[in-house]
């Protein structure tokens, strides 16, 4: 991805390089089984680069990014189901999808039958990157830069 600021490598926090899991949670009724590896950070321009990588047909925690986003899909089908005015928009992206989105909107993201690798770059807001969302669009969790990349979400 072409960007105007330089992204330094994760090399100093305890997530970087490995793949972090998120399983089974008993908050919610889908089938969450995902993880997702820190590529590159900049603190100063409080972005960060990872990938993301479903298990077939399982789901990530229903989130809002607060920043704008930028995904790439690099393997096997993946699904977005956007809730904008109250409306769901189901999207299937294949391998090669590109996308730009501004922050704010409420989703769900999931695997098709092979399981699918997304390449994502997110900036955050007020150092913060997503809000982990309940029923209703309840926020149960808010996921700052910093916890991100030191890898202390919950799981």
């Amino acid at each position: 991805m072409t960007s105007s600021h330089t992204s330094t490598l994760a090399t100093t926090n305890d997530a970087a390089g490995e793949w972090m899991h998120f399983g089974a949670d008993p908050r919610f009724d889908y089938p969450i089984d995902y993880s997702i590896k820190i590529l590159g950070s900049s603190g100063a321009a409080g972005t960060v680069d990872f990938l993301g990588k479903w298990a077939p047909n399982s789901y990530c925690h229903f989130h809002k990014h607060l920043g704008n986003t930028t995904s790439l899909v690099l393997d096997g089908e993946h699904h977005t189901v956007e809730t904008l005015g109250g409306e769901s928009i189901h999207k299937v992206r294949q391998a090669g999808d590109y996308a730009q989105k501004p922050g704010g909107e409420a989703h769900m993201e999931f695997a098709g039958p092979q399981g699918s690798v997304v390449f994502f770059s997110m900036q955050a807001v007020d150092g913060k990157l997503f809000e982990v969302l309940g029923r209703a669009e309840r926020v149960l969790n808010v996921t700052t830069l910093d916890d991100f990349l030191a890898g202390n979400m919950p799981r």
